[in-house]
């Protein structure tokens, strides 16, 4: 390990840290110098059943380099508590990881506003209440120059979202989980334009591999079966070693990017910006002249409605 990717003094909080992807990014981050307050109650997939003692035994084998929380994080004031305890443990907060999600999927025209809200609340709002209470501590760090010398700039701050690919392409039966991690990218473009000038980063991963969530699948055609088929071979730790490089002084000038990793594969996505632009010839369109329009300079660029497992259905590089 070099200089450049340590994390030596390093806090970090990582939700859902206890499982999967999230156990992954809390193994890479301590492996490299950091201290981890791992937060997750526990719950199953669908956000039912807590169990405490998942986050105290990944905490508790990681000894003094980590420490459980196993409040609901989709409350405000277990947000504030847990920063609170990364700060009073560990003397301080560097990063934050946004990791803990649930699903609970159906179709649109079967929906139930209850599953709706628990979703919205665990995936997104969570994010947004933890993300309150840690950048006041991470813009004090950025004027105290926390871990620098030399009067250099500050660099320790980093955020890291943890979104889907069903964000961008879609799933069927999806909507709440989804719109989540959607406005989870959202979030983190706002967290890069709001701390930018503090010196911290925040960017968004989503990741390929083999969840709790994966392995729920049924799928209902041959390409869902090879998308649950090549994700069940591709380990979390390739997850954890990218979100640790994300947080590494040689990231300092990654920010606001969303990427994917598959595997041995890291993606960059694009992110959505103007492909055409049409303009009236008179004051206003006419509805006629507006079809013809759009079918003539739109059409052959509009999105295609490929679903998630089916834009991931290739074999990985594993």
């Amino acid at each position: 390990m070099s200089e450049s990717d340590k994390l030596d003094g390093r806090v970090a909080i990582v939700t859902g840290g206890a499982r999967g992807i999230g156990e992954a990014i809390v193994r890479a981050l301590v492996a490299r110098g950091a201290r981890v307050v791992v937060a997750d109650s526990g719950v199953s997939v669908d956000g039912s059943d807590p169990d405490p003692s998942l986050a105290q035994e990944v905490a508790g084998k990681l000894g003094a380099n980590a420490v459980a929380y196993i409040e609901d994080m989709g409350i405000p004031k277990a947000a504030s508590d847990c920063v609170a305890l990364a700060i009073e443990k560990f003397g301080g907060l560097d990063i934050v990881v946004n990791n803990a999600a649930i699903q609970r999927d159906a179709f649109l025209f079967k929906g139930n506003p209850d599953n709706w809200d628990a979703v919205i609340r665990n995936n997104l709002s969570s994010a947004f209440y933890l993300l309150a209470a840690a950048t006041p501590v991470l813009r004090e760090n950025a004027a105290a120059r926390r871990g620098t010398g030399n009067g250099a700039a500050y660099g320790w701050g980093r955020i890291v979202n943890i979104v889907s690919t069903a964000a961008f392409y879609g799933n069927y039966g999806q909507a709440s989980y989804a719109a989540a991690k959607a406005g989870l990218v959202a979030l983190t473009r706002i967290a890069a334009l709001d701390m930018a000038r503090s010196g911290v980063t925040a960017n968004a991963v989503a990741p390929l591999a083999r969840t709790r969530m994966i392995e729920r699948i049924k799928p209902a055609n041959e390409a869902q079966a090879a998308y649950k088929e090549h994700m069940m071979k591709l380990p979390a730790s390739h997850v954890g070693i990218f979100v640790s490089y994300l947080c590494s002084p040689l990231a300092q000038s990654v920010n606001g990017q969303v990427f994917g990793v598959r595997g041995r594969e890291v993606v960059l996505f694009s992110q959505s910006r103007p492909l055409k632009t049409i303009v009236a010839a008179g004051r206003e369109w006419d509805v006629d002249t507006l079809g013809r329009q759009v079918a003539n300079e739109f059409q052959g660029v509009f999105a295609d409605m490929m679903t998630d497992p089916e834009a991931f259905s290739t074999e990985p590089a594993v």
